[in-house]
């Protein structure tokens, strides 16, 4: 009877190691969401930086706006946060380039988080520099390659989403939930033999 109530705890543990195997590095790093967008299709994006560094804080996130990706509008910056927007043009044919948010003091762990409506002018993906600056004056390049410690935000702009392609981020999910799928089963063959 006692090896089966010790067969509850390996499968939780089981579990969790193989929910962090699966876990992406990716999920750790500046990004820009959605990963996949509907080219020529004003919707939300959000920039999500996160604040890596030990008992420091994030307070300056620079956004370059790749050539392509139009920017129309912004939600209000977060409290404490202030905004700089540096265009090319005016009026309506304003093209925003650059944004720096300043002022903030995100701690450790947690995310700033900028949101901005947007469209794209093609069916490509579009590469986003982002610069971030620490309370220390440290500098975070968030501009590399897809396998770099520090990628730069991406978006894929499609011409229809759902059709016959594939994006990593629907590979990422379908994998999770096989995964989970498999562990909520192992859970459920222990608790049964559990009850007999």
């Amino acid at each position: 009877m006692r090896a089966i109530h010790l067969r509850r705890p390996l499968v939780v543990a089981v579990s969790v190691a193989f929910g962090l195997a699966l876990t992406p590095s990716a999920w750790a790093h500046a990004i820009v969401s959605p990963p996949v967008a509907k080219d020529n299709t004003l919707q939300q994006f959000t920039l999500s930086v996160p604040t890596e560094k030990d008992k420091l804080t994030t307070t300056t996130v620079e956004l370059t706006v790749p050539a392509g990706f139009a920017i129309d509008s912004f939600e209000p910056a977060p409290p404490r946060w202030k905004q700089q927007v540096q265009t090319t043009g005016s009026g309506n044919s304003a093209v925003v380039q650059k944004v720096v948010w300043t002022g903030g003091s995100t701690p450790t762990g947690i995310d700033s988080v900028f949101r901005f409506n947007a469209s794209t002018s093609g069916a490509t993906t579009y590469l986003f520099d982002v610069r971030q600056t620490y309370s220390d004056g440290s500098i975070v390049d968030w501009n590399g390659p897809e396998s770099s410690d520090h990628p730069a935000p991406r978006v894929d702009a499609v011409s229809t989403l759902g059709g016959g392609g594939s994006s990593t981020l629907a590979i990422i999910a379908l994998v999770v939930g096989a995964a989970g799928l498999l562990v909520g089963l192992l859970a459920l063959a222990a608790g049964r033999r559990s009850l007999t």
